[in-house]
């Protein structure tokens, strides 16, 4: 596992940093687990949220167990894995098993078709994964709901098919005793970004067919270094990291075009978005996006050139870089472990869910997409909507689009990289959104941000509301023509999945950040009409 920098003058900054961590004794104090490395204040959760530097050693114990599993659920034909999850229970397997080039069903959003999609996929061969620390999540709670009525109408029984990673104690781990499902713990002093070893990272990772012994493997060979001040990636990164933030290069790119790994910037973005936004400072994670030389950008690559440079396998990766977030996390004077925003949101949403969502009329109707909120200037149609938000993004700012849709159906088809406008603007028969992001970045200098709903909340959805104040958002919802019935509750997955978009939006709205809610009425024809609108003329 190497870090190295793009010239002398990064290097000499980062080992300035370095240099005085080690006089600290960081790199000692972290690698034995010492809590008081980010203040007083943060001293009782950091002390709960350690155990991820270990998880090379420990996670060990628990492959004996996986390895029953994975030979159980083959000698019953079960091939089709699905794992309900979000943020830190979804991230890394998403990960793990794109890189083995291995099937993996995830399942970290609210959106109807994307979730019925799932059901109707070989259900008579399909095991879940249900995951949650907290064993309390709204969305993977559905989603068990979901598959223990699909499974019984089919005449299976759920207990064959279900299995549950969570946090002993939790709700989740009585609960699915009582229903006779098999639970596999995970170490309750691992936070949930923190956890890609864990259980969490593994026992899905498993099933779908990855190697999870090697990715142990990977990251045992470079745990031994973490107590060093020299040779030492993880402190070396983070170093560069948080001296990149503090001198005003908070935009972190993360480019891994040159990588083998994939996807790895999705679950780096969540990762560090959610441990340093928060007191109004904190890293923005910019992924997809090109290099442009902004003062306030800074290049990591993962396997390529960059402002920084990490190399290794995937299990060496994950440890590093949440090695290097702790450190950043303490040069920047944060609590690198908590999420102080996230609980707003989802009170929000439960608020909603409980008094109804009332009536509001949009500011503008161009086509087949309403537009609602103070939208800046005087619009006439969707592109002036558009033009209107990318001029209130200030100089240090970013945009990021929300989209609340099915990203499966989004990616039907790939674009090449080097897709011309046109041809960005006449993909596939339901259009991709993700294409919105390219296009608006296109047309301004700053860094334009795209989460898909409510994956994001559970992730960079920390830094919207506890980072620096100078975002502005573009959230997408659609409407809903195939509802789920989410069995003993007294709302859909359709209604859920808006309750959620409008509980984040008055998250947003409410700290005085710029934010437009565009509701496609069709959505094919409504990103198709959106993505025509963000062309540049």
């Amino acid at each position: 596992m190497t870090v190295t920098f793009g010239d002398d003058a990064e290097a000499g900054r980062a080992g300035d940093a370095v240099r005085a961590l080690a006089a600290e004794g960081v790199p000692q104090a972290l690698a034995a687990g010492d809590p008081k490395l980010w203040g007083e204040a943060a001293r009782a959760e950091a002390a709960i949220r350690l155990g991820w530097l270990n998880l090379p050693l420990t996670s060990r114990e628990l492959l004996p167990e996986i390895t029953n599993l994975v030979e159980k659920a083959r000698a019953e034909g079960l091939d089709h894995v699905v794992l309900a999850g979000m943020g830190g229970s979804s991230l890394a397997p998403e990960v793990i098993c794109s890189t083995a080039d291995v099937p993996l069903t995830v399942l970290d959003t609210t959106d109807p078709g994307q979730v019925r999609r799932a059901l109707t996929d070989r259900l008579d061969r399909t095991i879940v994964v249900v995951a949650s620390k907290s064993g309390g999540t709204i969305e993977t709670d559905s989603h068990r709901r979901i598959y223990e009525k699909a499974f019984r109408d089919a005449g299976i029984d759920p207990a064959d098919r279900i299995v549950v990673v969570t946090d002993p104690g939790s709700p989740l781990e009585q609960s699915a005793i009582e229903a006779g499902y098999q639970v596999i713990l995970a170490d309750p002093n691992v936070g949930g970004r923190y956890s890609a070893l864990s259980a969490f990272g593994l026992v899905p990772s498993a099933l779908a067919g990855a190697d999870v012994a090697r990715l142990l493997d990977d990251a045992q060979a470079v745990h031994d270094s973490l107590g060093a001040s020299e040779g030492n990636p993880g402190l070396a990164l983070g170093a560069a990291l948080g001296q990149a933030a503090l001198s005003g290069r908070d935009k972190l790119l993360l480019d891994d075009r040159l990588s083998e790994i994939n996807g790895l910037p999705d679950w780096i973005e969540q990762l560090i978005a959610e441990s340093t936004g928060k007191d109004g400072k904190g890293i923005l994670p910019v992924v997809g996006g090109d290099p442009t030389g902004a003062p306030d950008e800074f290049v990591a690559g993962i396997g390529g050139d960059g402002g920084v440079r990490v190399d290794g396998p995937l299990g060496a990766q994950f440890l590093i870089w949440e090695y290097a977030t702790a450190v950043a996390g303490r040069l920047l004077g944060i609590d690198p472990f908590n999420q102080p925003n996230v609980a707003e949101s989802k009170q929000n949403t439960a608020a909603i869910l409980a008094a109804g969502f009332g009536e509001e009329k949009p500011v503008l109707v161009d086509g087949p997409v309403e537009v609602y909120g103070a939208v800046p200037g005087e619009p006439g149609d969707l592109s002036d909507v558009l033009t209107g938000l990318l001029s209130a993004v200030p100089g240090d700012g970013y945009l990021a689009v929300l989209a609340y849709l099915d990203r499966w159906a989004a990616f039907d088809v790939a674009q090449p990289e080097d897709a011309s406008l046109d041809q960005l603007t006449e993909a596939w028969t339901a259009r991709d959104p993700a294409t919105l992001r390219a296009l608006l970045s296109m047309r301004t200098d700053r860094p334009v941000t795209f989460g898909w709903g409510p994956r994001f909340l559970h992730s960079t959805g920390q830094y919207h509301k506890g980072g620096p104040q100078n975002g502005v958002f573009l959230q997408i919802t659609g409407a809903v023509t195939d509802d789920v019935e989410v069995p003993g509750k007294p709302y859909t997955l359709g209604r859920l999945q808006l309750a959620q978009a409008l509980g984040d939006l008055g998250a947003l709205s409410g700290r005085g950040r710029p934010v437009v809610r565009l509701h496609l009425t069709d959505r094919v024809a409504g990103v198709t009409h959106l993505l025509a609108a963000a062309r540049i003329e």
